[in-house]
């Protein structure tokens, strides 16, 4: 399997070491040093080879069944979506946007399930990986927003102040690229989406409760947003021949509905 690209800032000195995390540098290190990492990144709108991708429009792909939740029919780019619940959802708009040609970054996530990313169809080279960004990870966010289609920021519990996230909304949105914070509140955020598991399929009951292998995972969604009605999807992610797919099972528009 592909490693994805671990953007980690080495110490000061001649010889550095890129397995050092971030949070052994000062503020103008960890800027240089991405900076320097984002100037190898191939150009929004082309590929690793040099070819135009297929992201010319302003909205970013999500797994088909997702579609039917968002206005535009995927994430636009230049805004701002928090993600909470269930996993599955993170792993299947990473691997959407890397499978397109899009180029992403996970920062503050270091459990993130990077097989099940490939398993829903990411490309691994095209995803950059930061999982220790130090004492600031709003700020190394903010730079990765210059060169990434998407970045997804873990923020750890915290809360980030009402004036960072507009700047930072700012930033994204002049850069055209597309954040994602989740594990967090990040107050002003464009879309909301939810994700909760209703049940898994391929595990025993009753004396073989808990054997087998998981075959699926019922999952149901709710997006939020300032300009659309509420909506919920149930769906279904399923393993298939070494693949994972997304299957709906329904959509509806429900304004006052909870995800159960």
């Amino acid at each position: 399997m592909t490693e994805p690209a671990r953007l980690s800032v080495p110490p000061p000195g001649p010889q550095p070491d890129e397995s050092a995390p971030l949070a052994g540098l000062t503020r103008q290190q960890r800027l240089e040093y991405l900076r320097r990492r984002m100037a190898a990144v191939p150009s929004r709108g082309e590929t690793a080879d040099g070819r135009e991708s297929r992201d010319g429009d302003r909205v970013l792909p999500v797994p088909g069944p997702l579609s039917a939740l968002l206005p535009r029919g995927g994430l636009a780019r230049g805004s701002v979506v928090s993600i909470s619940g269930a996993t599955s959802l993170l792993l299947g708009l990473l691997a959407s946007v890397t499978a397109d040609g899009g180029h992403a970054a996970v920062i503050g996530c270091p459990r993130l399930g990077l097989l099940a990313a490939t398993e829903m169809g990411a490309e691994l080279r095209r995803l950059a990986f930061v999982p220790n960004p130090g004492p600031d990870p709003v700020e190394v966010a903010a730079v990765l927003l210059d060169g990434m289609d998407l970045v997804v920021l873990g923020l750890g519990g915290v809360s980030v102040p009402p004036s960072r996230a507009r700047a930072v909304v700012a930033r994204a949105r002049s850069k055209q690229s597309t954040l994602i914070v989740t594990d967090g509140d990040w107050g002003g955020a464009e879309v909301r989406l939810e994700a909760r598991v209703r049940g898994y399929d391929g595990v025993g009951r009753g004396a073989d409760a808990g054997r087998g292998r998981l075959r699926s995972v019922r999952l149901a969604v709710r997006a939020q947003g300032r300009s659309f009605q509420t909506r919920t999807a149930c769906l279904d992610v399923r393993s298939t021949q070494g693949r994972v797919e997304w299957v709906p099972e329904a959509v509806a528009f429900a304004p006052e509905a909870a995800v159960r």
